[in-house]
């Protein structure tokens, strides 16, 4: 037993960990005062392990003035899973989308990862991604002491979003006890054998740290490093699409147009360190400085074999068409005369991301402290990804050609094809482009083939290389003063300055075998001998085996030559950008601290000011004479918002509370919405809005999304390990961001064509514009139950459960129906563990319904598909040597962990036909088998 003296039972457990686990340090005074106000003991059971975490979030939870969901993490490694976004998507109303397999976007009650923060210790992050979300499969678990999503905002909050923010929290080494020195290693396997020769099915992971106190106790550091090689394998069906397809009796129906199937073996290498040192030189002085840095390379190999249908080259045989009655949809059908592409693909994905910290605090007297933070963040992001095409011959109608089936079973799988050539013959398949794809002028000229049969029969693979380099730095002065009032304890005030600068580069390149000559040969090569690695299997399409070569060694050896594609095609122009962000910030908040009806009441109500300037730096430009010509552009814009936050806590009884939240938040808008790069087209007739000069591009006068959120909730804490919640939630959205037309200041330019300027100095911008509103409602329940509470054999055993309801009325700014991204009607989760004596075992479910989500498309777009729901099974069992009285043992424990155990795959679609899938990925399974040992 262990005995404290607060005034009620649960502030002992608050006390007992809550205050190191804070992610502000106002919350840790605010623990703190409760416990100085402590008068009556209370007996406490002891629980280590999974349910001391779980009584730590549960505490983090009750205690917060906000509407919070909370992990906690009782030692460094000890959260249960490989990255922090498999954690968090089990919180209440948390849902995750799986990028390659791995949980890597979290969305909060039906919005996507766009709507909301996410910080670390209280500070924005960067991302490696094009926009704002935060892909949180970059941050290991290993490192984090623990998360609090807020789901209500207070004005003293750093982070912005609709949907709620996200603090990731470092360990604070003066808020621990001893030493500790720790070793974490596990090892990783997938369920799949090896899917292609050179790919790997397992991998490793390391984590060392190291926490003490010095001088007294006024001096903490602590130090951890991991080192993770993670495998990841799939096996893709991904369509082309589905065209409208005509039969001989007039009816019409859809048809598969083409398909890219392919395996996938990836290796995340992710390097990770973390650096917390604190010093307290005297009680009323703290200072604490945080690093963090990520260096992350996803390496994926690609093999598969694209097949052209509707859209290829070969003949539909009539015989062979099967026609679903219901939809019309064509479930089975034959070309003959189909030439198929062979495709060795490779990909690199480099991330490097470091984050600094330093927050100093200082109480001036017994009523007045001080608060100033400052840090710096940025992420490097590199991607190589090669596309390789091989065939039976160069260009269209060259080469054997085949003849292929298709048949669509029931379910969402995809198709399985049929075929009459072997893909695995190196004498047959040879390098070089079997279909005349990636037309530029400029790769005709390179070779003198133009208006020659070789003409557009150029491209024989393709390189995408998009960068981004996202900075961020900001500066944080606040002051916090105790009120003597019957209705306000203290008054917190500050301002704050941010600047985030955010750029991408795009660019491609045209990859031709570089022993290419016309016309003397075909053009085609056949792999040598030492780039073969033997064959990669397609047998879940049907395809039986193919060529695999080494991709990589034929570029490096000069096998191809490389030709931008900017230098014709203005698409990467537009892609090209950088955005600046310089965000000023005030805010003012009081506490509240009064009785209503003899009931206590917390909170508080604040307001925060937001004065925004943005910029963008991109292009302008046009082609000419067959090649993009560019002229630098700079946009200026800025804005201002009012944000008043009201939280407050009625606390009925020991156990019952009563909450209301109401808020008025933004959400920015995505970074590479808001571009200055345009293509900007004259036209010799004035649009109906009077202008001749058409844009298209980005818009940098996009100004944020707008939300009024109301929340109430009930919740009650029955027990030290469990509680239960009613939350009803409604947000009121305004200033949402369609597509639609804006002005644009064409003042100065001229007609390219005339050298004379037009009548008008306007432009018709096509982009992103806000506009539209509605309305996004919905309900939480969620419950841990202890079944000690049922009967004291129970011990140990318990369940955390919740399910979430949401609603949508959107419409765009001309009242069509609108969906928003990364809302799922229902999402639900529960875990079912036992916990005692050393050994613990979970089983843990998370569901979500069919949702828009956000993937990476043709030339790294971002583009968004309608994703199907889906039910994700992990488990872990685990036994600590010490907790179960091995004392010479003590500070080892092992565990085994398995991951998608009822391989569900993620699968997205194409139309409402359940039968059209544009994408259906299965990861299989992946096992874990690791220890830990603490010394």
């Amino acid at each position: 037993m262990l005995h404290f003296k607060p005034s009620k039972m649960s502030l002992a457990l608050l006390s007992s960990g809550l205050m190191a686990l804070s992610a502000t340090s106002f919350a840790a005074e605010e623990a703190k005062s409760q416990e100085e106000k402590a008068e009556e003991a209370v007996e406490v059971i002891q629980v280590k392990g999974f349910r001391k975490s779980l009584v730590e979030s549960i505490n983090l939870k009750r205690y917060s003035s906000s509407v919070v969901e909370a992990i906690s993490a009782e030692d460094i490694g000890k959260l249960p899973d490989s990255s922090i976004a498999e954690s968090i998507a089990r919180l209440p109303g948390l849902a995750a989308q799986r990028i390659d397999g791995r949980a890597s976007k979290v969305s909060i009650r039906g919005f996507g990862e766009n709507e909301s923060g996410t910080t670390l210790n209280g500070r924005e992050q960067v991302s490696i991604g094009d926009n704002r979300g935060v892909e949180f499969d970059l941050y290991p678990s290993e490192i984090m002491s623990g998360v609090t999503v807020y789901k209500t905002p207070n004005a003293s909050l750093e982070g912005e979003g609709i949907a709620g923010v996200i603090d990731l929290q470092t360990i604070k080494p003066l808020s621990q006890d001893d030493r500790v020195i720790q070793f974490n290693g596990t090892y990783e396997k997938t369920s799949f054998e090896k899917l292609n020769p050179n790919g790997d099915d397992d991998g490793l992971k390391g984590t060392f740290f190291y926490m003490d106190q010095f001088a007294d106790d006024t001096l903490g550091v602590a130090f951890a490093y991991t080192t993770m090689t993670s495998p990841n394998q799939e096996k893709r069906w991904n369509s082309w699409g589905y065209p409208e397809f005509e039969y001989s009796d007039g009816s019409q129906g859809s048809i598969l147009g083409g398909a890219k199937p392919f395996v996938r073996s990836s290796i995340l290498e992710r390097d990770s360190a973390m650096l917390v040192i604190e010093a307290a030189p005297r009680d009323d002085l703290k200072m604490t400085f945080d690093a963090l840095y990520v260096d992350f390379l996803d390496t994926k190999i690609l093999r598969g074999i694209e097949v052209p249908f509707a859209w290829g080259q070969g003949s539909i045989s009539p015989d062979s068409v099967t026609i679903d009655a219901d939809t019309g949809f064509i479930t089975s059908a034959t070309t003959q005369g189909q030439r198929a592409l062979v495709r060795n693909d490779y990909e690199e994905r480099d991330a490097e991301l470091m984050s600094f910290g330093f927050n100093t605090n200082w109480a001036v007297n017994d009523n007045w402290t001080l608060d100033i933070d400052a840090s710096y963040s940025k992420v490097e992001r590199d991607v190589y990804s090669v596309e390789s095409y091989a065939g039976t011959g160069r260009g269209d109608n060259r080469g054997v050609a085949d003849d292929i089936g298709y048949t669509f079973d029931s379910g969402n799988t995809g198709a399985k094809f049929t075929h009459g050539l072997d893909y695995s013959d190196y004498n047959l398949i040879q390098l070089g482009g079997p279909l005349s794809w990636g037309w530029s002028g400029a790769l005709n000229d390179k070779y003198g083939v133009t208006g020659t049969e070789y003409e557009n029969q150029l491209q024989d693979g393709f390189i995408n290389t998009p960068t981004i380099d996202d900075e961020l730095m900001s500066l944080k002065f606040a002051a916090s003063q105790d009120i003597d009032s019957d209705f306000i304890s203290a008054i917190t005030y500050g301002v704050a300055y941010r600047e985030r600068e955010k750029s991408k580069t795009s660019e491609g390149y045209f990859m031709t075998l570089s022993s290419f000559s016309y016309p003397d040969n075909t053009g085609m090569l056949s792999v040598p001998e030492q780039y073969r690695l033997g064959t990669a299997n397609l047998d879940f399409i049907g395809m039986g085996d193919m060529i695999a070569y080494d991709t990589m060694g034929l570029i490096n050896d000069g096998y191809y030559d490389l030709l931008q594609e900017s230098l014709t095609d203005p698409k990467h122009a537009t892609k090209s950008w950088t955005v600046n962000e310089k965000v000023m910030s005030a805010f003012a908040q009081a506490e509240l601290a009064t009785e209503i009806a003899g009931m206590p009441v917390t909170g508080n109500l604040g307001v925060r000011y937001v004065y925004t300037e943005q910029s963008s730096q991109g292009s302008a430009f046009n082609t000419i004479d067959g090649l993009v010509v560019a002229e630098p552009t700079d946009v200026s814009h800025d804005y201002n918002h009012f944000l008043p936050s009201l939280n407050l806590s009625m606390q009925i009884d020991d156990s019952q509370t009563l909450r209301f939240g109401a808020a008025k938040t933004i959400s920015r808008a995505r970074l590479d919405e808001m571009n200055a790069s345009f293509n900007a087209t004259y036209n010799q007739q004035p649009d109906s809005e009077g202008n001749y000069w058409s844009v298209s591009g980005g818009n940098p006068a996009l100004e944020p999304k707008e939300a009024i959120g109301i929340d109430l909730s009930y919740e009650n804490y029955f027990s030290a390990e469990g509680y239960f919640a009613v939350a009803l939630f409604h947000k009121d959205l305004q200033n949402w961001i369609f597509d639609g037309s804006y002005a644009v200041d064409m003042t100065g330019i001229a007609d390219p064509a005339t050298g004379e300027l037009p009548a008008t100095t306007t432009g018709t911008g096509n982009g992103k514009v806000n506009g539209g509103d509605g309305t996004l409602w919905g309900y939480e329940l969620s419950a841990t139950l202890p079944f000690n509470m049922v009967h004291e054999s129970l011990d140990g055993f318990g369940i955390i459960a919740s399910y979430t309801g949401i609603e949508s009325d959107m419409k765009d700014q001309n009242d069509n129906d609108y969906e928003l991204p990364g809302l799922s009607d229902s999402i639900t989760s529960a875990t079912f563990y036992y916990d005692k004596n050393g050994f613990s075992a979970r089983a843990s479910m998370r569901k979500r319904g069919a949702f828009k989500g956000d993937v990476y498309g043709l030339g790294f777009d971002t583009v968004q598909v309608d994703i199907m729901g889906e039910t994700i099974w992990d488990a872990q069992i685990g036994y600590d040597f010490g907790e179960g009285g091995f004392e010479s043992l003590e500070g080892l424990s092992i565990f085994l962990q398995g991951y998608n155990l009822t391989e569900e795959p993620f699968t997205s679609l194409q139309g409402d036909n359940a039968l059209q899938v544009r994408d259906y990925q299965d990861y299989g399974s992946t096992y874990l088998l690791g220890f830990s040992y603490k010394m």
